[in-house]
């Protein structure tokens, strides 16, 4: 573990997935080393998500609100699952 860091692990679902690198396609999910401190926003932003697209954010299960995804910050072993507005009935 570097010092200073901490391990998450970020889950994309439905057409989200596309996002992630080829390699994590599968399992719909990458681990991340990322600063201490790093926000919800700014641990998928690097991903380039379109925020209309950020639909449902859980951490660890729990909902964070749009308002609170910037000032959220992650700790180690969270996992963070974002899913897209699903459309359907």
């Amino acid at each position: 573990v570097i010092l200073g860091c901490m391990q998450i692990t970020l889950k994309l679902f439905a057409t989200l997935t596309d996002y992630l690198p080829d390699a994590a396609r599968r399992d719909n999910l990458v681990e991340l080393t990322l600063p201490e401190g790093t926000t919800v926003s700014q641990a998928y932003a690097p991903y380039g998500l379109p925020d209309k697209l950020v639909h449902l954010v859980l951490v660890n299960g729990r909902y964070i609100p749009p308002e609170a995804r910037a000032s959220h910050s992650l700790v180690e072993g969270d996992v963070l699952a974002i899913w897209p507005p699903i459309a359907g009935g």
